[in-house]
């Protein structure tokens, strides 16, 4: 694998180099092989943040701040 770059590969499920499969394929790119393998943790937290969060919760109901 490539030296500081690494990707996570959604469609096979492994952390991948540079030369992995296609970017639409692929979350990434991590500074380490640790990292990466975390990529799909990492994105169900932040979903979850931001489902808790008015301003991107697009179920909270309409915007009150109109002027």
């Amino acid at each position: 694998m490539s030296d500081g770059e690494f990707w996570f590969c959604l469609k096979h499920r492994t952390v991948e180099g540079r030369d992995g499969c296609r970017n639409a394929d692929r979350l990434g790119p991590y500074a380490s092989a640790a990292e990466a393998s975390q990529a799909l943790q990492r994105v169900e937290e932040r979903n979850e943040s931001w489902d808790n969060d008015p301003d991107w919760n697009d179920d909270a109901g309409p915007d009150t701040d109109e002027t």
